[in-house]
């Protein structure tokens, strides 16, 4: 059995250190994950004025309900999509001049919905070059909050940005969602702010949050569930056994669901109160599945599906098309590329079982290309990477902790 330690995860790092920033004291997040995309959150709030002390196993954040410290920022988001979406809504929340901009990657991806609905609520927000795109301008004069209608069918990211802006406004949001993707990350949003002091109230499609600000604490940070993918199918595909300790029945991630599928697939699971263990049996069946809550772990899923008895039809992961990468794309190019038939709908991707032959992946720089197919070359020897560097967004060490796994799972 391999025990394998998973860093923070990356979706709830990002949420503390905006509710850290926001909150009123000093907080300390422990075991947060260090990686280019939450080290680039913590650079932008340093940017805007907030003291971020980074010890090895914890960091320390001085917070600042009435916003950032400096009246004129500059702000580099790089890739990390919560950077570029999370940091404007919160210095719109204080006063100043600010500018945010970020990677060739992250101007490609969609910010429309989050800036629209910043406007609605009177923010004072440009957009210098395409309209819904970084780079963006904000003249920040505190939100008075309101009613707001926001479309989140593309990302929870948008209502994430605007739930966590609720408690800085002065009277408060009510949010109506017309569309919803992966709704788990929602609840960790939700969860998230109830222990910074702060309370969401849900009815239907409508998102009421009260004013009130947050107050300061200390926060563990939990291991990442979409990280942790990578590892459960090594077990299912090999026939070992992984155990990732602090993901259990309490876990915030709704990405842990990735293992019911495992499950219906003919992997062994068992959730415990603090560790799961997933255990490979010998065998994959063929599956059809809806991973609109789970999309994050699509790729994974996509990965070891040619080793699977039968088809696997993933559904309803439109929104993949709009990260990183377009990652539905992405999975069939590179099955293909590795000599097994793969289709691809609007929202869907079928993958047929076969034999895959070595190739060099395509990875579009998106790290969770690399770490999927990383669980494909585990039955493929001779499998390439063009970027194998780039899961430095989430987890720079992934190719160490990849190689101890493989040396301890079944040849």
């Amino acid at each position: 059995m391999a025990v394998v330690d998973i860093p923070g995860s990356k979706s709830i790092t990002a949420r503390a250190l905006f509710l850290a920033a926001a909150a009123d004291g000093v907080t300390t997040l422990v075991r947060p994950l260090r990686s280019d995309d939450t080290e680039g959150f913590a650079e932008g709030l340093t940017r805007l004025g907030y003291r971020v002390g980074r010890a090895p196993e914890a960091w320390h954040v001085d917070g600042r309900p009435q916003g950032p410290a400096v009246p004129e920022a500059d702000v580099h988001c790089r890739d990390g999509a919560t950077t570029a979406r999370f940091l404007p809504t919160l210095a719109a929340a204080g006063h100043g001049r600010y500018r945010f901009d970020a990677s060739a990657q992250m101007r490609r991806r969609p910010l429309l919905p989050l800036t629209r609905a910043l406007r609605d609520l009177g923010v004072d927000l440009r957009h210098e070059e395409t309209e819904g795109h970084h780079p963006l301008r904000i003249a920040a004069a505190g939100v008075t909050g309101g009613d707001v209608t926001l479309d989140a069918g593309q990302s929870s990211q948008y209502l994430t940005a605007l739930l966590l802006l609720g408690p800085l406004t002065r009277e408060g949001l009510r949010i109506e969602v017309t569309d919803l993707v992966s709704a788990p990350y929602v609840d960790i949003t939700v969860a998230m702010m109830r222990a910074f002091g702060a309370h969401v109230r849900r009815d239907g499609d409508v998102f009421t949050v009260p004013p009130g600000g947050y107050r300061a604490t200390t926060y563990a940070v939990e291991p990442d569930a979409s990280t942790a993918s990578y590892f459960f199918a090594a077990a299912a595909l090999t026939g070992g056994e992984v155990t990732v300790r602090g993901l259990g029945e309490e876990a915030l991630q709704g990405d842990l669901r990735f293992v019911d599928v495992l499950r219906r697939m003919g992997a062994r699971v068992d959730v415990g109160p603090d560790a799961t263990t997933v255990s490979g049996t010998g065998r994959l069946a063929g599956v059809t599945v809806n991973m609109r809550d789970i999309s994050d772990t699509m790729p994974t899923l996509a990965a070891i599906a040619p080793f699977a008895s039968g088809p696997v039809r993933i559904e309803d992961v439109a929104n993949t098309r709009v990260k990183e990468c377009d990652r539905l794309e992405a999975c069939a190019e590179n099955l293909r590329r590795l000599g097994v038939r793969a289709l691809t709908g609007p929202d869907w991707i079928e993958i047929h079982p076969g034999t895959p032959a070595p190739a060099e992946i395509r990875t579009y720089g998106d790290h969770r290309v690399v770490m999927s197919f990383a669980v494909t070359a585990l039955r493929t020897p001779g499998i390439a990477f063009d970027d194998p560097g780039c899961v430095r967004k989430t987890f720079p060490a992934f190719h160490e902790a990849f190689a101890r796994l493989r040396a301890a799972l079944p040849a």
